[in-house]
């Protein structure tokens, strides 16, 4: 029983006392699930001040700018960490020894080939695909190769999913890439690590051997790292709610993938390329900071401010310094990042994005990072599935492990016409 109660007044007279949930940081949540009884729903667009699970997985503090993963700050991680390591704190809830970490990387390579049969299904889609429609086929598709292990409620067939998904996601993200620009697919090197192997994957052709940049995959991996779960976003909670039905875990993650398409979600570095471009060069970037300013006009800068972070994006500041260090070591001579480098500097500089809190956010960084690697825009959002896979995996063993899941059925106030009479049509 909650230790905290909450009394509901209502003008017409009724009283209703209700639990209150307390979080061990964040807010205290007010449990309304008795209301039905009382013929009375909660109306909350966009879930925005609704709590729809307890979790004990990521911790965020939009207004302090802080990002926990199983208590851990987010830039701890990213510095001390590689992404397997993180991987398996999501998934098991504490970092792993040195030997666990040898078996989990072990098992995990172990399962990043994909069935065979599954490059000849990439030939169903066009050339000019684009590469989340075929990632959104492809993973749902694993579901018919892997059916061995779908049996959500059988912990081993859940810990198996768990490695093959983690592990497959980067040879299917390569593969799509590999598709579209008519290249061989390359198969999966184990002697890499997890983000050198995808590079290998994404760059090496047949023809020449590949040497891995250490700083690419460095900066890669904190890509990886910086993407892998935040909370019950849009894709995390699409992923809970089709899991809520006992759905194919494939499925499952193909629906995030769906969710997470959107240019609202993961579609938000993709977006701001598109605006980097749009500016064109550094010269036209006073008359765009203008339009920023007027609230009157549309044109909306990207990859600045976030809608969780009121604060400075605490991901932000890792990737920053590791969007630096990338474009110092290849040196690339492209108008795009002189521009965004710029805007970086008026961001952290002018008054109006200061008092307004409108920092470049990880989207920003990360864009210009993968843009400056070789990865076209399209792609950009096929990474964040890559690397969000892990999250969605985590959130989806802990609804299991937690027991007593409830099919997610949410509510609505009807204000279409009452009750009418439908007579056939000749009357």
């Amino acid at each position: 029983m909650s230790e905290l109660k909450a009394t509901l007044s209502i003008s017409d007279g009724r009283q209703l006392e209700v639990d209150v949930h307390r979080a061990v940081l964040g807010y205290d949540s007010i449990d309304v699930q008795s209301l039905v009884k009382n013929q009375l729903f909660t109306y909350d667009p966009g879930f925005m001040s609704t709590a729809s699970c307890k979790s004990a997985i990521t911790y965020i503090d939009g207004d302090e700018g802080v990002l926990l993963h199983r208590g851990y700050p987010i830039e701890q991680l990213a510095e001390n960490a590689d992404y397997l390591e993180v991987s398996y704190l999501l998934l098991f809830g504490e970092r792993p020894n040195k030997e666990q970490y040898r078996e989990f990387e072990s098992r995990v390579k172990k399962h990043t080939l994909v069935h065979e049969q599954i490059s000849r299904f990439f030939h169903g889609f066009r050339r000019d695909s684009h590469p989340m429609a075929i990632m959104c086929g492809v993973s749902g598709a694993l579901a018919a190769f892997y059916h061995d292990s779908t049996d959500v409620n059988n912990i081993y067939h859940r810990e198996l999913t768990a490695y093959r998904l983690l592990a497959k996601m980067p040879t299917l993200a390569a593969m799509c890439y590999k598709y579209s620009i008519g290249q061989p697919f390359m198969y999966p090197q184990r002697h890499l690590s997890f983000s050198g192997n995808f590079l290998y994957m994404m760059f090496a052709t047949p023809c020449e051997p590949y040497v891995v940049n250490p700083v690419l995959e460095k900066a890669m991996d904190k890509i990886f790292i910086l993407h892998a779960d935040h909370e019950q976003n849009a894709s995390t909670s699409t992923v809970r709610t089709a899991a809520s039905s006992g759905a194919n875990p494939f499925a499952c993650i193909a629906a995030g993938i769906a969710s997470l398409w959107g240019p609202a979600h993961g579609g938000a570095n993709e977006a701001c390329i598109n605006m980097l471009e749009e500016i064109g060069s550094v010269d036209r970037i006073p008359e765009y900071i203008q339009k920023a300013k007027d609230k009157n006009d549309p044109f909306r800068l990207m990859g600045f401010g976030h809608r969780v972070y009121k604060n400075y994006d605490p991901r932000a500041k890792v990737m920053r310094q590791t969007c630096h260090e990338v474009l110092k070591e290849l040196d690339v001579q492209n108008p795009l990042l002189d521009v965004a480098m710029e805007l970086e500097r008026i961001a952290l500089s002018d008054p109006y994005f200061v008092e307004h809190k409108l920092y470049p956010n990880v989207d920003f960084y990360s864009g210009i990072i993968l843009k400056a690697i070789g990865i076209p825009v399209s792609m950009f959002t096929v990474m964040f599935a890559l690397a969000r896979t892990v999250g969605w995996i985590a959130h989806w063993k802990e609804m299991y492990n937690q027991g007593a899941i409830k099919i997610v059925r949410p509510r609505q106030i009807y204000i279409g016409h009452p009750q009418r009479d439908f007579d056939k049509m000749e009357k």
